[in-house]
């Protein structure tokens, strides 16, 4: 359990980090902040699952990243719950700069591609941001949020990478360590904060 600076009477709030459903560019273009599309038919219900998952974690708040395809998920949770959307910029994807929205195969011939993947904690994007300093604009959200009474439990629906970035940063691992877990689209990983505590409770749970 990582130790955070918040006092002892702080409460604990439940966060759900919630990777948006599968679109028409999984699988073939780093998306990233240039993914213009749409979520694709296993997407759709992967969020229609994500909304029941929701409905009997009693959500009281549903917070998304910008991007389409997390504005889509977010979307059918929080239509469920009868709830709003609050757009989040601190919840956005990894900014990839010259990276976003290149094809995978193509990343796959750049020598930085291998050292990003292989040495998150300190590689550098072209022209975009570190992976810590995701990390850090998140969990500084994820913190601040957590004094806002009522506010949890929380749906936060956000990007795969951001995700793994976090856990990795609240069970003390180095981010270099983050691609040994996967993150699923449609999946659920839940992290409580609070009493100056973080506490991971789920990795990447697909509603059935």
């Amino acid at each position: 359990m990582l130790m955070l600076n918040h006092s002892d009477d702080a409460p604990v709030n439940r966060f759900h980090l919630v990777r948006h459903g599968a679109h028409d560019e999984f699988g073939q273009l780093l998306s990233g902040r240039a993914g213009q599309s749409r979520l694709s038919e296993a997407g759709l219900l992967q969020a229609r699952k994500l909304a029941d998952w929701a409905s009997r974690a009693n959500a009281s708040t549903v917070q998304a990243s910008p991007r389409k395809r997390t504005q889509e998920t977010a979307a059918i949770i929080a239509q469920a719950q009868g709830l709003p959307v609050e757009t989040v910029n601190a919840l956005d994807e990894v900014d990839f700069g010259a990276w976003n929205g290149r094809d995978f195969a193509e990343l796959e011939e750049d020598p930085l591609w291998h050292e990003w993947n292989s040495r998150r904690a300190s590689a550098i994007t072209p022209g975009g941001e570190q992976m810590a300093d995701a990390v850090t604009r998140v969990t500084a959200h994820l913190e601040r949020a957590g004094e806002v009474p009522g506010i949890a439990p929380a749906m936060i629906v956000t990007h795969c990478d951001i995700i793994r970035g976090v856990i990795a940063h609240y069970l003390g691992l180095s981010l270099d360590n983050m691609l040994r877990f996967d993150i699923d689209p449609g999946s659920v990983s839940t992290v409580d904060i609070g009493h100056g505590h973080a506490r991971i409770i789920r990795i990447n749970e697909v509603p059935a």
